[in-house]
């Protein structure tokens, strides 16, 4: 996996007719058939719908899932527009996607709280706090949302908020080695564990000591479209990608070995899987220390929201910043869980 992993973290209610639809455990006449997009190359992100799919949980439901490879047009984008059923993407872009018109509905959680960091090298003797940051260079792509991250992070910590931007050509941790850079932003759970693995020593800050909202951010999404036409069918894809995330909480080993086996030539490093796997299990990334598995927090959804909003990232169909805080609740919805 390469580094820009990283804009994973970084960019990126239905009506109250719709009925509640339990766990289709019947056996059907046909299987029928749902496409899921990645929101990148194969990881321990996506490890519950290989599990799902491996372990028979979709075919037990009456599903055949396809598990589109990931490709240049983003997993939302793909949604949106019907090519695929569900796919999946960060809070962020759900967040900017939908503001700016996109039929888009988160319906599960995958991540119950942020993984992305801002880390430096640990020899960095000068970087004792976030206000240290101000005037030094951040390696990354100069997004808004990347932004308004750090410029929170170092103003909350006492800073002005002022730093350089340089977009990484090469890995975030050779950057930081040899001083092109003075911080970047990473995945803990799989960029952080494969540094750990490597020997590279960095320290951290984590975003929501220094005033930024939690957040899911991964999540599960489909058309408000989709969703509308095919209710049960949508029911029966959630609650079984449930049952494999749990697997994977409840038998990390067999989980992680299923993932590999059926991502040979992507994922060569069992090592990395094994350790990234228990780090979103040790992290209560996976299942949160209050059990929610799936789960997204209508109080988290509408703090990132809002602060989103209030930094002027959500931009309308026209490229206008909002002048009106949304509706929120419409983004998401918990109901093809129940």
């Amino acid at each position: 996996m390469t580094d820009l992993t990283r804009r994973q973290a970084l960019l990126f209610a239905l009506a109250g007719s719709l009925p509640l639809v339990a766990v289709a455990t019947r056996s059907f006449a046909a299987t029928r058939k749902v496409t899921v997009a990645l929101d990148w190359t194969v990881n321990t992100n996506h490890i519950g719908l290989f599990v799902a799919r491996d372990k028979g949980f979709y075919r037990e439901a009456g599903l055949e899932v396809d598990i589109l490879p990931y490709s240049d047009t983003g997993a939302g984008t793909l949604v949106a527009n019907r090519v695929a059923d569900f796919g999946i993407n960060g809070t962020i872009s759900l967040f900017t996607q939908k503001t700016a018109g996109a039929d888009l509905k988160a319906v599960y959680a995958v991540v119950q709280s942020e993984t992305g960091r801002l880390v430096f090298n640990a020899a960095r003797d000068d970087i004792k706090s976030p206000r240290n940051l101000d005037g030094l260079t951040y390696g990354g792509f100069g997004s808004a949302w990347e932004n308004a991250l750090i410029s929170t992070i170092i103003r909350h910590d006492g800073g002005k908020g002022n730093f350089e931007t340089v977009t990484l050509g090469t890995s975030a941790y050779e950057a930081l080695s040899n001083g092109s850079v003075d911080f970047t932003l990473e995945v803990s759970t799989w960029e952080g564990v494969e540094a750990e693995l490597k020997g590279v020593k960095q320290r951290s800050f984590v975003y929501a000591d220094y005033g930024v909202p939690d957040e899911h951010t991964t999540l599960i999404s489909s058309s408000e479209a989709y969703l509308k036409a095919n209710p049960e069918l949508a029911s029966a894809f959630v609650q079984a990608t449930r049952r494999g995330y749990q697997f994977a909480v409840d038998h990390a080993g067999e989980a992680a070995a299923l993932l590999i086996a059926a991502n040979k030539d992507a994922l060569t490093n069992p090592s990395l899987i094994d350790a990234s796997l228990k780090a979103l299990n040790d992290g209560h990334f996976l299942r949160g220390k209050d059990g929610a598995i799936g789960t997204m927090d209508p109080a988290k959804m509408d703090a990132i929201g809002s602060y989103l909003f209030a930094a002027g990232i959500l931009r309308d169909a026209d490229g206008k910043n909002l002048t009106q805080l949304p509706d929120f609740a419409r983004y998401f919805t918990n109901l093809y869980l129940a």
